[in-house]
């Protein structure tokens, strides 16, 4: 088990970042939100998850370790495998799932590619128990989103969009449909903010 991943960040890709630790590049799968936090150079600490399959090892990297015991309980409710938890976490923080859980939110839980009402409430019923109670101090919103440079943020969201099983049309579409909310989502220094804009384009596919 890799607990966390220490060192240089060599590339950042659409869906994964390539970090440098001891000679080795070691690819992690990452969310929008977290990716756009990642610059190539700097140095970065990313607590990480390792999905064991037959013909395949993945390892997955998050923002904090908050999003990684998330990524890891969410994936004990029937039906939800890696793909479906990081894409739980890409339009939801993990306060925002807490919440949801607790007040039996399905609503909030369908706005995730993947999770229909049936899912969304064995999700509920599943973890009430075992998902802890989310903070009364948490934002509706969760937790400020990372930037990104203004040029890359459509490239991050169409794919992002793609990565969680979203045709490139479709991607594309919703986009565009979010492209005129960029002058008002931003972060404190004037740039697109990327995970803010992904949960946008979510939501306008969820209503198509």
């Amino acid at each position: 088990m890799i607990a966390f991943v220490r060192g240089t960040v060599a590339a950042v890709g659409l869906t994964s970042a390539v970090v440098e630790v001891g000679g080795l590049g070691l690819e992690l799968q990452c969310a929008p939100g977290t990716l756009a936090d990642l610059h190539t150079g700097q140095q970065a600490t990313l607590p990480t998850s390792m999905v064991v399959r037959e013909d395949s090892m993945t390892l997955f990297g998050f923002a904090d370790e908050d999003e990684k015991q998330m990524f890891e309980l969410v994936q004990t409710a029937s039906g939800v495998g890696p793909k479906l938890a990081q894409a739980m976490l890409a339009v939801l923080s993990p306060e925002a799932i807490r919440r949801a859980v607790a007040s039996d939110d399905v609503k909030t839980l369908t706005a995730v590619p993947g999770i229909g009402q049936k899912g969304a409430q064995r999700i509920i019923l599943e973890l009430r128990d075992r998902i802890g109670s989310p903070s009364l101090s948490a934002l509706p919103d969760g937790p400020a989103a990372p930037t990104a440079a203004v040029a890359d943020w459509q490239a991050q969201v169409q794919a992002g969009l793609v990565g969680l099983g979203w045709s490139a049309k479709e991607a594309d579409k919703a986009v565009t449909a979010v492209t005129p909310e960029v002058a008002t989502t931003t972060t404190p220094d004037g740039r697109p903010d990327v995970a803010r804009l992904m949960r946008a384009a979510l939501r306008t596919l969820s209503k198509a």
